[in-house]
């Protein structure tokens, strides 16, 4: 350990309140002096550690810093992070602003997350040179592409042909549950007979597989509970649609491969728009129903602050609505409780 003497120490306890007085940062100047503010790579790898244990799965936390790996760490890998500034992310993000726009937002976004870390850490000062770079790059002038979907009045006739089409019976059981449960394509696939109460009519989705991290109950219609039972005679004990081994669910891909066979152009995920434009167009079913059903968050902040209940019996006969409309030109069969797990 380095001995300071008195009259040192209160000279540079003076230059250090003299920094402070100018808006300045006294511990970001003494880390210059010491030498120990970390490059660009440095930083992105400390933030890529520290945040990875709460990401969804590792196939998303490779993919965050391989993103920097390959588009900024050329540019201002080796750069201390305190010397980067905007026009040096201008020519990080200019080369794939247009050409591959997505990875250019999501770039953006966790270039912009690195500097924030700096900045609290005491790395930087001033504003995120993220900010505003946007100013210096064209304009996209792309639209926002949405899940494609299929128009509401036309789900019943897919649901019919699809009960027909050449796939697997945990594959066909699986894709009608998600449209008439209008629930993403990832909480299906994952759904285990631990999460169903067939007594009650209800499934619930833990916080760890929603998008929101909120747990999520899904009332079942009988046709749902038809479904169920169906795939209870399949004899698994774990996931309710099970792929080609009793425990693993099925692929992501199982969908897609039903609606090319159909020669479909629409997504698994854009039934959730089906529903909502019936939800809309077709019935009296309040707003606030219809986006809970969805699991949709609540971006008015007052409005998630009042909110206590999740108006489940509400959404129960909405659900039950869209079950009858769905499945209306169909014979179904009745829900065996003996069957169910």
């Amino acid at each position: 350990m380095t001995l300071v003497g008195l009259s040192e120490a209160r000279e540079k306890a003076l230059a250090y309140r003299k920094i402070a007085r100018e808006g300045g940062d006294p511990l970001l100047e003494r880390r210059k002096a010491q030498g120990t503010i970390p490059t660009f790579k440095e930083a992105a790898e400390k933030v890529h550690a520290e945040h990875a244990p709460s990401w969804k799965n590792e196939k998303h936390a490779a993919q965050w810093l391989t993103t920097l790996k390959t588009y900024a760490y050329p540019e201002i890998g080796e750069l201390p992070v305190n010397a980067i500034d905007t026009p040096m992310l201008l020519r990080v993000l200019s080369p794939i602003w247009l050409a591959k726009p997505e990875t250019a937002r999501r770039l953006r976004q966790r270039l912009g997350t690195v500097f924030d870390w700096a900045k609290a850490a005491g790395y930087r000062e001033g504003d995120n040179p993220v900010e505003g770079v946007e100013r210096g790059l064209p304009k996209n002038g792309r639209l926002k592409e949405h899940h494609a979907a299929l128009a509401y009045d036309k789900v019943p006739a897919f649901v019919q042909s699809m009960r027909a089409v050449d796939a697997g019976l945990p594959v066909r059981l699986g894709f009608e549950f998600l449209i008439l449960t209008a629930a993403r394509t990832g909480e299906v696939l994952g759904a285990t007979w631990d999460e169903i109460d067939i007594k009650e009519k209800v499934w619930t989705v833990p916080a760890a597989r929603m998008k929101a991290k909120r747990v999520h109950r899904v009332p079942l219609s009988e046709r749902c509970l038809a479904i169920l039972n169906e795939a209870a005679r399949l004899g698994t004990e774990g996931f309710v649609f099970p792929g080609r081994s009793a425990q693993k669910p099925l692929s992501n891909m199982a969908f897609l491969m039903v609606l090319r066979r159909m020669k479909s152009n629409v997504t698994a995920h854009g039934f959730r728009s089906a529903f909502r434009d019936w939800a809309a167009e077709a019935t009296n079913h309040p707003r606030e129903v219809c986006e809970m059903a969805l699991a949709h968050t609540v971006e008015n902040k007052v409005e998630a602050a009042y909110r206590r209940g999740d108006l489940f019996e509400k959404r129960r006969q909405l659900m039950d609505d869209w079950s009858r409309f769905t499945c209306h030109t169909a014979k179904l069969p009745a829900p065996s409780p003996s069957g169910s797990k």
